[in-house]
């Protein structure tokens, strides 16, 4: 079967170079106001879905709660074990598969770590894996872009210099799809990536949390929590349980 985008593309260091500017004091603030929101017992256990190389999971643990992060990318995996300890564990894991059943308390999927595949239908039953990792009166909480914004923002050419790699970033919008191709030269070799992110409105989100069996319960624009708005919100932050 062939590999997918997202199977090389998040395993390659190219990838972790060009996003190597990642705010973990975002990622903190965020997770501070959820946990505000939230008010997880000291007992929660949460599963971060698509971990990435942990910045929330970490800061999670710091925080004294038991969490556990699941990702596709070995090296992104690699990485995020040196902080493990006997509450906060990482795991190379697809995200379409069950894991764990009626375990958690919480599950994130955060920073547009969705979208991903082809068919509607196999992100309702990403969901509804994510849905059967809860238990009954467990929360998933899942943060996408606000695709309303970003298609009419659109920024189709840039250039990103990094680690002396001229990163050459297309982005466009192609069924449903959007779609930014990053070429590069690297010593002496060219290089070409794509990442496939599906244009979801909120609509959709309703539609296909609903298909998997859950509520939406709450909807926000932004890290601070802040109410949705589809013209002006940076964020579709979902705040989902089981119907």
């Amino acid at each position: 079967m062939q590999r997918k985008w997202f199977q090389y593309w998040f395993n390659s260091p190219y990838y972790h170079i060009l996003y190597q500017q990642r705010n973990n004091a975002e990622a903190e603030f965020f997770i501070d106001r959820l946990t505000l929101f939230l008010q997880p017992k000291p007992d929660s256990r949460t599963l971060d879905i698509a971990c990435g190389k942990g910045r929330h999971a970490i800061y999670l643990n710091k925080k004294g709660f038991d969490v556990t992060g699941i990702d596709l990318s070995e090296q992104s995996i690699k990485y995020a074990r040196r902080f493990e300890n006997n509450k906060l564990h990482f795991l190379v894991h697809d995200m379409r598969k069950l894991f764990y059943i009626n375990y958690f308390d919480i599950a994130l999927n955060l920073f547009t770590s969705f979208g991903y595949f082809d068919t509607e239908k196999e992100h309702v039953n990403a969901l509804k894996t994510f849905r059967k990792c809860l238990k009954a009166d467990g929360v998933l909480i899942l943060d996408y872009f606000n695709t309303e914004k970003i298609i009419r923002n659109l920024n189709t050419c840039e250039v990103k210099s990094l680690d002396g790699i001229a990163f050459n970033i297309s982005k466009h919008v192609t069924d449903g799809k959007i779609i930014k191709k990053i070429n590069f030269e690297d010593k002496g070799k060219t290089y070409h990536f794509e990442e496939r992110v599906q244009a979801f409105s909120f609509e959709d989100f309703e539609r296909m949390i609903s298909s998997a069996g859950m509520v939406i319960h709450q909807t926000f624009g932004n890290y601070e929590l802040d109410d949705f708005d589809q013209n002006t919100s940076d964020r579709l932050i979902l705040i989902c349980k089981k119907a």
